[in-house]
C-alpha cells in the first residue's frame, strides 16, 4: 500500500510540473517572438501531450511494458534503416 502511495504522489508531482511548466514556456516563446500565436500554439501542444501522457500512464496501470518494448525497437530499427537507406 505505501509504494501505491509513493507511485500515485510522484505521478501527481511530475504533472504539477508539466502544468507550471507550460505557462513559462509559452510565455518565453511569445515574449522573444513578439507573436501571440506561438505561445497558443504552445498551450496547444501541451494539452494534446497532456492526453497523450494520461493515455499512456493508464495504459501501463492496465497492461506491462512489453507491448511499449516492442514498439520502441521496431521503431529503432525502423529509423535506422530509413537513415542508413537515405545516405545512400
Amino acid at each position: 500500500y505505501k509504494q501505491i502511495q509513493q507511485n500515485k504522489r510522484r505521478t501527481v508531482i511530475i504533472l504539477i510540473g508539466f502544468v507550471l511548466l507550460i505557462g513559462a514556456i509559452a510565455g518565453i516563446f511569445a515574449y522573444i517572438y513578439k507573436d501571440p500565436w506561438i505561445a497558443v500554439s504552445t498551450v496547444i501542444a501541451f494539452a494534446v501531450s497532456m492526453i497523450s501522457i494520461k493515455f499512456l500512464m493508464n495504459f501501463v496501470k492496465k497492461h506491462d511494458f512489453k507491448c511499449f518494448g516492442y514498439y520502441r525497437i521496431i521503431l529503432g530499427i525502423l529509423v535506422i534503416l530509413y537513415f542508413l537507406l537515405l545516405n545512400r
